[in-house]
């Protein structure tokens, strides 16, 4: 049974490895390559909020390769689930932001597709400032879709698209990460919203002070592509210093571990704070319904 100070993530028996659940108020790091499962793995954490908080989270991607991260389809056909996505490039009505009828997309794919990865190495110098003013053009699109969710109710944030890089700095994904997490998801609703308003927010400010909310109740999971596949190579991989993983409170790798002549999937909790938790690899499986354990 899921603690109720805890953020259960979805997957039946996890929530009891894991002490209780996910800590709110904190960030959860998923670690794995391509179709290892993250996806699932984190609409499944979104869909639990249904039940726990009453509202399911949101899905923000950050993603540039232009490959589908199905995100859509597996919401669909896994929870029945509707994804509504924002268009990052339609202008807000900030007149009207805290208008009860104002529609709400939960999903916002918040760059334009390019097929490739938005790091130092795969641009040119030009290529790569246009980028971060590109970055800078979204970055309203982005406090208003998770500051808008977080005043009607929703504490949970699935963060997806973060791509292989050898350092974090080289990367517009890491960026733009960096500035979500600190400056919208633990930063007090208030300063939120005049990062928002800006020059506006005179004009806001008394419904802005009647639209709070405790950022110490929002949990995010943040899903990592790896280069690496095996749960051994996962493991194994030192930290940068500075590294997200090594700044996060909880973080589960997702790999493949050998079992005769075939592999299959499992997952570890490398590191949990807050909270005893399972040192053993946890075998699981990917159907229709998701990501479930299996045991061994």
């Amino acid at each position: 049974m899921t603690n109720p100070t805890r953020l259960s993530t979805g997957i039946e028996g996890l929530d009891e490895l894991l002490g209780g659940g996910l800590l709110p108020g904190t960030l959860t790091a998923l670690v794995g390559s391509t179709g290892i499962g993250k996806t699932q793995f984190g609409l499944q954490f979104a869909q639990a909020g249904l039940k726990q908080e009453g509202s399911r989270g949101i899905v923000f991607d950050m993603c540039s390769r232009g490959d589908s991260q199905s995100h859509a389809d597996y919401a669909r056909r896994m929870f029945d689930w509707l994804l509504r996505p924002v268009d990052p490039e339609r202008p807000l009505d900030l007149d009207r932001f805290y208008a009860p009828a104002l529609p709400r997309g939960d999903y916002l794919h918040v760059f334009d597709q390019c097929g490739g990865r938005v790091t130092r190495a795969d641009l040119d110098a030009d290529a790569w400032r246009q980028w971060q003013a590109e970055l800078g053009r979204r970055l309203t699109a982005a406090i208003a879709f998770f500051y808008g969710h977080f005043i009607a109710g929703v504490r949970r944030a699935v963060i997806d698209g973060i791509e292989p890089v050898d350092r974090p700095s080289d990367s517009i994904q890491f960026e733009l990460f960096e500035y979500i997490y600190h400056q919208i998801l633990r930063k007090d609703a208030e300063w939120v919203a005049r990062d928002l308003f800006r020059e506006r927010f005179r004009a806001n400010a008394e419904a802005a002070a009647q639209h709070v909310y405790d950022p110490s109740t929002i949990g995010c999971l943040l899903l990592i592509t790896s280069q690496e596949t095996t749960l051994d190579g996962l493991i194994e991989r030192p930290l940068d210093e500075g590294d997200v993983l090594s700044n996060a409170n909880t973080v589960i790798h997702l790999g493949k571990i050998r079992e005769g002549t075939r592999f299959r999937r499992a997952m570890y909790v490398t590191k949990h704070r807050g909270s005893a938790c399972t040192d053993e690899i946890i075998p699981y499986a990917i159907d229709d319904r998701g990501l479930h354990l299996v045991k061994s």
